[in-house]
């Protein structure tokens, strides 16, 4: 499904079903760093708290360890999504004014 580290493929190589409806936009990084983000800062609050290490161990081990865990989570995140999307039958936006929004000087 994805080419890359997060590029979506234009079709499936396998059945040949097209991609061009999957558009997940930034969902996975937003369920990435709130995944993480609260499990991970419940990890570093009882780390801080039962340990007590001085700042600089949270700078080198804490902080890369937070961001390696929302890169890790961010494949399985947009597969999901575009999976979502086809398992709802989403398609690209289709909009079509019905009124007469363009005559604003009728407003005066």
């Amino acid at each position: 499904m994805l080419r890359g580290f997060l590029k979506i493929r234009d079709a499936c190589p396998n059945c040949g079903l097209d991609y061009g409806f999957a558009d997940p936009a930034d969902g996975p990084a937003f369920f990435g760093m709130s995944l993480v983000g609260t499990i991970g800062m419940a990890a570093f609050m009882a780390f801080e708290f039962m340990v007590h290490p001085p700042i600089w161990v949270h700078l080198i081990v804490t902080f890369p360890m937070l961001a390696a865990a929302c890169l890790a989570v961010l494949r399985p995140l947009k597969g999901w999504l575009v999976v979502e999307q086809w398992r709802r039958g989403a398609a690209p936006d289709e909009w079509q004014s019905v009124g007469k929004h363009g005559e604003g000087r009728k407003w005066r």
